[in-house]
């Protein structure tokens, strides 16, 4: 069972450490793969999503029962689709476990929680995770020769 925790700027080095992991970011190959996130970058990134989200972000951390982190979990409002993006990354170490699924049922939940009548997400069209999120209520709105474009009102 996952819970939810809210990092603190010093935990973002298990952020750092999943956007830079190949494996991890694999499906992220469309859009370039890994993502640097120096250390330098963190303060003002941790500002903007954790200390004053105005409404407009949530990002929180994965624990398993453990406490190990196992992953994100997030969600931001993107002007120009009128809507909020999420985000569901777990950790290549710990995929496999059902963690996918509970994942996106928790954001969903915040999410919901939080005001939010909908969330989307564009994935890339070969990404294994698509039957995740049409499993969880997600309906395809359109595609590219590149993506897919998905929905799930809450």
């Amino acid at each position: 069972m996952l819970t939810l925790y809210t990092p603190q700027l010093e935990d973002l080095w298990f952020r750092q450490k999943m956007l830079a992991d190949e494996e991890t970011m694999a499906y992220n190959h469309a859009w370039g793969g890994t993502i640097p996130f120096p250390a330098e970058r963190w303060k003002d990134w941790h500002d903007d999503w954790i200390v004053h989200p105005q409404n407009q972000r949530y990002y929180r951390y994965l624990k398993d029962e453990n406490s190990h982190y196992v992953g994100e979990i997030a969600y931001h409002y993107d002007a120009g689709l009128e809507g909020y993006l999420a985000d569901i990354i777990i950790f290549s170490a710990f995929r496999g476990k059902g963690y996918g699924s509970q994942a996106i049922d928790m954001l969903c939940s915040a999410a919901k929680e939080n005001g939010i009548s909908a969330l989307y997400d564009d994935i890339a069209i070969d990404n294994p995770a698509i039957g995740l999120f049409l499993r969880h209520g997600f309906v395809e709105e359109n595609r590219t020769e590149e993506k897919i474009f998905l929905r799930k009102e809450l």
